[in-house]
């Protein structure tokens, strides 16, 4: 891939869901950090007059970060602005990868054409850290080929994360396996600012992680931990569902204006 030399840039606007509002890497009571924020923090090493706003809110599907994070966005004028979402949608049980993409398109169309550079994530193989997830091994596949098809007319910016080993590596997974550990988004800021042709960003983002200290767990130990998995975290997150509830509910943007990056 030909990556573009990067502009300063001076207004970084976030939009998404749970990964792009940081969860797995801070929490609530401390606050979420995440890899937009990580971004901003490497782009503001070239900028330092940088203003940054982050809209995402977890749990947001991708019509409804389109619905309730566009408009907002495009009131702020971003430079340069991320849009990840498809995630949640594809773990519902009426998936729709055309529907997705044109929602996605929709957003990367209106904020290319005010002048923003766009840039947006392909997602890895879930079902490499969660074997319960195979059956939506194929839905990855199609809403990555149209997260593709979508940007190419608009010139986004795609950053392919998903043919690296490491991103499934579990040790860049908080322990939920949906959102990324602070590793982990430490990783994915960095391939972005790869992509974006960042100074001082390289690939070695995408180099494997040393090995573990302690063997991942085996046989019966295996089985065990994946049955806590399951009670810890699937099944109230189908819970919620059955229920048509979201981990999103009542909650809105973290830093819904443009801040200086040391500001907020």
């Amino acid at each position: 891939m030909t990556v573009q030399a990067s502009p300063p840039y001076l207004r970084y606007v976030a939009l998404g869901d749970s990964q792009t509002e940081g969860v797995g890497d801070g929490d609530d009571v401390r606050g979420l950090r995440g890899w937009a924020d990580r971004l901003a923090e490497l782009l503001a090493r070239d900028s330092p007059e940088l203003h940054y706003a982050n809209l995402a809110v977890r749990g947001r599907l991708a019509g409804q970060v389109r619905a309730e994070q566009l408009g907002p966005a495009l009131a702020l004028r971003p430079d340069l602005a991320s849009v990840v979402a498809g995630v949640n949608d594809l773990l519902r049980p009426r998936f729709d990868a055309d529907g997705v993409a044109g929602q996605l398109e929709a957003m990367f169309a209106a904020l290319t054409a005010q002048g923003a550079r766009v840039v947006t994530l392909t997602f890895p193989d879930l079902t490499r850290l969660i074997p319960a997830a195979r059956p939506v091994a194929p839905r990855i596949a199609a809403v990555n080929d149209r997260i593709r098809e979508a940007a190419r007319p608009h010139g986004v910016t795609v950053v392919e994360t998903g043919h690296h080993p490491v991103v499934t590596d579990p040790r860049l997974w908080s322990t939920d396996r949906l959102h990324a550990s602070p590793l982990g988004h430490a990783r994915i800021a960095a391939a972005v600012a790869e992509a974006l042709g960042l100074s001082g960003s390289d690939g070695s983002w995408s180099h494997p992680l040393p090995p573990p200290a302690v063997r991942p767990a085996t046989g019966p130990r295996a089985a065990v931990a994946e049955a806590a998995w399951v009670a810890s975290f699937l099944t109230p997150w189908l819970t919620r569902r059955l229920r048509g509830r979201s981990s999103g509910d009542g909650r809105t943007a973290k830093r819904p204006t443009l801040l200086p990056v040391d500001g907020g």
